[in-house]
C-alpha cells in the first residue's frame, strides 16, 4: 500500500464481505447440484418441511436420509364391525353330499375357480377347514340385477361382484340382515378387459366434455366412466350419457350412431372397434392402463358365512392354489376350454379372454383388504364407489366397507409359509420405467387433473400448520390437504401401468422482479414436496412412477383474475401412458 499506510479497518470489511459472499454462492450451488440429483426422486424432500415464508433460494435442501416407511394395517377384527346376522337361514340346503351354488358371470376372472372346480358341474371334491368333503356348482348369472335376486331368494349361497358393483348390492340386499353380503376374497384386477372406445378426435378423457357417450347403467361400465371424469375434473352433467341394457347393446349403438362420441364397453367389443384403422375410432383408455380399477370379488350371504365358516375357507384355499397353478401356460391351455364349455364360446375364445384378468394371489388379496396405506385397497375402491354413486341419487352412503369386508380368513393364512411367502406379482410387473427412459413430453395424457393445494406465498411446504384463528391450537393450512394427497394416491394407484406426472406452479405477482431461476425452483420443490407426501403416506405407490417437474410462472391456471394469485400456487396431475392402451 502507498506510503506504507496501514489498512483501515472497512477495508477488512469489505474484504471478509467478499469473501463471505463468495463462499455462500459456492455453498448454494453445491446444495444446488446436490438437489439436482435427487429432484427425480432419488432423495428425500421432507413435505412437512421446507420453506415457511422465504423465498425458493433460502429453501431448506434435500435430506439424503428419509425416515424409513411402514406399511399400515387395519387393526379391527372384522367380527366386531360386521352387523349380527338375525333370523333363521333361508337359501337353498346344501344336501347330501354338499354342494355350494357359487354365481358367477361370464369373465376371464373366473378360470380360477372353474380350473378348481375343473369345470362347472358340481362333482370335484373340495375340503373345508375341517377336513370335510363339499362339492360346487357354478352357476352362470350375468346379469347383476338378476344375480342378486338369486342370492336374495337362496338360489346360490355366493355371488359375485366387482367391488365398484358393491354399493348397488347391498342397497338392494341390506333389508334382510341375511342377505347382506360377506365378502372374503378378490378374484382378480381387470386387465385390459374393460375400456373408452371413441372418436379419433378425442384424445382424452377430458374432451369428452359436452359430448355424448354410450354405456350400460348402474355397471362396471357406469363406474368406469364416473371414475374416469371424476378424475379428469369433469363433471358427469357435463357428459350426455345414453343407456343400454348391457356393455354389448352400447358397442351397437356407438357403431351405429356417429353423434355418439365414444362407448363404454369390454372385449371383445374394445377391440373389434379398433382393430380397423380405417374405423375412425381409438382406445382412449382401458383398464390395461387403469389397472387397478375394477376388482372382481366374491361374497357369501351373511347367513350362509355365519354357518359355514370352515367352507368358506376351503374356497378361498382352492381358488389361492387354483391361482398358483394357472401361473404355468400349460394349465391356461386346459383351462381355456373349459371356459368356451361353460360360457358357451366359440372354441378357443376362452384361452383369448385370459390375459383380460390378473388373477390375484395371497399376497395381493392382503394389500387389497388389510394394508390400511394402500391407496387402492377395498376400503378406497369401495368408498369411491359409494361417492359417485350417491352423487346421482343411486345410493345412500350408509353401509361402510367395514360392515360388508370380512378379512378373517386372509388374515388366518398369512400365518402359513405357502401363503405368507407369496409376493405381490402385479405391483412388480407394472413397475414405471424411470423418469430419463422415458420421453413424457412426446406422449399425450389421457387425462389432466388440477388439484388444489394452497401453498402460503414463497412456500412449499404442503401439511404447513398456522394458528387456529378461532382458537383451540394449530390447523392446517389447507384444510383440506389430507384429502386432496389421498385423491392423488388413489389416481396413482388406480393407473398403475401409466407415468403420473405432478407438475408444480406458482403465481406470477412478481414477474420481472424476482429471477425466473428461483421461481422455477420453488414450483419444482412444490411438485417434489407433494411427491414425498404421496411416498410417506402411501408407500405402495412405486417410487418411479411419479415424475416430479416445475414450470414456473409458464403456465397459469386458465380463468383466473389478474390478482387471484392463490389459483396459481397449485399443481396439476396428468397420467401419461408407457405406451397405448
Amino acid at each position: 500500500m502507498a506510503n506504507g499506510a496501514k489498512p483501515k479497518p472497512a477495508f477488512f470489511i469489505a474484504v471478509l464481505v467478499v469473501v463471505a459472499g463468495l463462499i455462500g454462492l459456492a455453498f448454494f450451488q453445491c446444495k444446488k447440484k446436490d438437489k439436482a440429483k435427487t429432484g427425480t426422486g432419488s432423495g428425500f424432500v421432507d413435505p412437512r418441511k421446507g420453506s415457511g415464508s422465504g423465498s425458493a433460494a433460502t429453501a431448506e435442501s434435500a435430506d439424503p436420509n428419509p425416515p424409513p416407511t411402514t406399511v399400515t394395517q387395519y387393526e379391527f377384527e372384522p367380527a366386531t364391525k360386521l352387523s349380527p346376522v338375525e333370523g333363521t337361514s333361508s337359501y337353498k340346503d346344501l344336501g347330501k353330499p354338499r354342494v355350494v351354488r357359487f354365481a358367477v358371470n361370464v369373465w376371464a376372472g373366473w378360470a380360477p375357480i372353474i380350473w378348481a372346480n375343473q369345470g362347472s358341474k358340481a362333482g370335484k371334491v373340495w375340503k373345508d377347514a375341517k377336513g370335510q368333503d363339499f362339492q360346487v356348482e357354478l352357476v352362470l348369472v350375468d346379469d347383476p340385477v338378476q344375480m342378486g335376486n338369486t342370492v336374495a331368494n337362496g338360489g346360490v349361497h355366493i355371488g359375485w361382484a366387482t367391488a365398484d358393483m358393491l354399493p348397488l348390492i347391498v342397497e338392494r340386499l341390506k333389508k334382510d340382515p341375511r342377505t347382506m353380503p360377506r365378502v372374503y376374497q378378490q378374484i382378480d384386477w381387470s386387465n385390459g378387459g374393460d375400456g373408452i372406445v371413441s372418436r379419433k378426435e378425442i384424445t382424452s378423457v377430458n374432451n369428452l366434455k359436452g359430448k355424448t357417450v354410450a354405456l350400460a347403467q348402474n355397471s362396471p361400465s357406469h363406474y368406469f366412466l364416473l371414475n374416469m371424469l371424476l378424475n379428469a375434473g369433469v363433471m358427469p352433467g357435463d357428459v350426455k350419457m345414453r343407456f343400454t341394457k348391457d356393455a354389448f347393446q352400447a358397442a351397437a349403438a356407438y357403431n351405429a350412431n356417429k353423434d355418439i362420441a365414444a362407448v363404454v364397453t369390454w372385449a371383445p367389443d374394445i377391440y373389434t372397434l379398433t382393430e380397423k384403422k380405417e374405423s375412425g375410432n381409438n382406445l382412449l383408455i382401458s383398464t390395461g392402463t387403469a389397472n387397478k380399477l375394477i376388482a372382481d370379488v366374491w361374497f357369501a350371504r351373511a347367513d350362509f358365512g355365519r354357518d359355514h365358516p370352515e367352507i368358506i375357507e376351503g374356497l378361498v384355499r382352492g381358488i389361492f392354489d387354483a391361482t398358483e397353478d394357472l401361473q404355468k401356460d400349460a394349465n391356461k391351455a386346459k383351462v381355456g376350454p373349459m371356459l368356451d364349455t361353460f360360457y358357451k364360446l366359440p372354441a378357443g375364445t376362452g384361452v383369448k379372454m385370459l390375459p383380460d384378468a390378473h388373477w390375484t394371489n395371497y399376497a395381493e388379496n392382503k394389500d387389497f383388504f388389510m394394508v390400511s396405506s394402500n391407496p387402492t385397497n377395498f376400503e378406497r375402491t369401495y368408498n369411491t364407489a359409494v361417492r359417485l354413486y350417491s352423487s346421482i341419487n343411486v345410493v345412500n352412503a350408509d353401509t361402510t366397507f367395514d360392515k360388508i369386508m370380512d378379512f378373517s380368513v386372509i388374515k388366518k393364512l398369512g400365518s402359513e409359509p405357502k401363503y405368507a411367502d407369496s409376493k405381490n406379482t402385479y405391483e412388480y410387473q407394472f413397475t414405471p420405467k424411470t423418469a430419463k427412459d422415458l420421453d413424457i413430453e412426446a406422449k399425450d395424457p389421457i387425462l389432466t387433473k388440477t388439484v388444489t393445494i394452497a401453498f402460503v406465498a414463497n412456500s412449499f411446504e404442503v401439511f404447513k400448520k398456522v394458528d387456529n384463528p378461532n382458537g383451540g391450537g394449530q390447523v392446517y393450512y389447507d384444510g383440506n390437504v389430507e384429502f386432496t394427497i389421498e385423491e392423488i394416491a388413489k389416481l396413482a394407484g388406480q393407473f398403475g401401468s401409466a407415468q403420473i406426472e405432478i407438475s408444480g406452479h406458482t403465481d406470477a405477482s412478481k414477474k420481472g422482479e424476482a429471477d425466473p431461476a428461483l421461481v422455477k425452483e420453488l414450483s419444482e420443490n412444490r411438485a417434489n414436496a407433494v411427491k414425498e407426501a404421496l411416498l410417506r403416506k402411501y408407500p405402495k405407490i412405486p417410487q418411479n412412477q411419479l415424475i416430479a417437474r416445475g414450470y414456473g410462472w409458464e403456465k397459469p391456471f386458465a380463468g383466473a383474475g389478474p390478482n387471484e394469485f392463490a389459483k396459481h400456487r397449485r399443481v396439476e396431475i396428468k397420467v401419461i401412458p408407457l405406451e397405448a392402451p
